[in-house]
């Protein structure tokens, strides 16, 4: 007794399932995206995957296991020197399943499946770019940069201050004040010396 096959069954019979699978695989290499029914994208998904696989790899074998299943030769060449090439960089997704509106009279649930073009190494070129960007932005002064600015900033502030009108009256002031203090100096010495001859003079 055959064993009971798990999910729906497309057609009457199993050569049926294959048939139909064939040519929605065929249709699917040819036009990179196909529109149909949500239960057969979603079981040609992965038969059309399996495809995509033996095409990476390439070798004889897998050409003529794929040729029992594509019959187009265009197909099968562009499976092989097309698909499988661009897919060398992903290890499985190489499709998409776009859910679509309802078909109109029998309202069957649609759907588009299409074959994923997007390059892989530049995704993850981006996210590194962005998270060097990004440490660079959060990545703290240096502290030699820091020393610097701060002599910087000192070497200003005394200029500033050499040459302000108020540091000029400061010093004159200073200036000033020394030499009142040399003229009190000088005129103690004098008096102490007078009063000393004078007291001589009297003995």
């Amino acid at each position: 007794m055959p064993k009971p096959k798990k999910g729906a069954r497309l057609g009457g019979s199993a050569s049926h399932q294959r048939l139909i699978l064939s040519n929605l695989a065929t249709q699917l290499f040819e036009h990179d995206a196909i529109r149909t029914t949500e239960t057969k994208a979603k079981l040609l998904r992965p038969y059309a995957e399996k495809l995509i696989t033996k095409a990476r790899r390439g070798t004889l074998a897998d050409r003529r296991e794929a040729a029992k299943v594509i019959r187009d030769k265009d197909v099968l060449h562009k499976l092989f020197a097309e698909i499988g090439p661009r897919a060398a960089n992903r290890d499985g997704g190489y499709t998409r399943i776009v859910k679509l509106e309802n078909r109109k009279g029998d309202n069957a649930p649609m759907a588009m499946i299409a074959l994923v073009t997007e390059e892989l190494a530049s995704a993850e070129a981006s996210r590194a770019t962005r998270a060097a960007a990004s440490k660079a932005a959060t990545a703290p002064a240096e502290p030699a940069e820091e020393s610097t600015d701060e002599a910087t900033t000192d070497e200003v502030t005394a200029e500033a201050e050499a040459n302000s009108p108020i540091a000029d009256q400061v010093e004159a002031a200073d200036d000033a004040d020394v030499d009142t203090a040399e003229e009190t100096a000088d005129a103690v010495s004098e008096d102490t010396t007078h009063a000393t001859s004078e007291d001589t003079d009297k003995a």
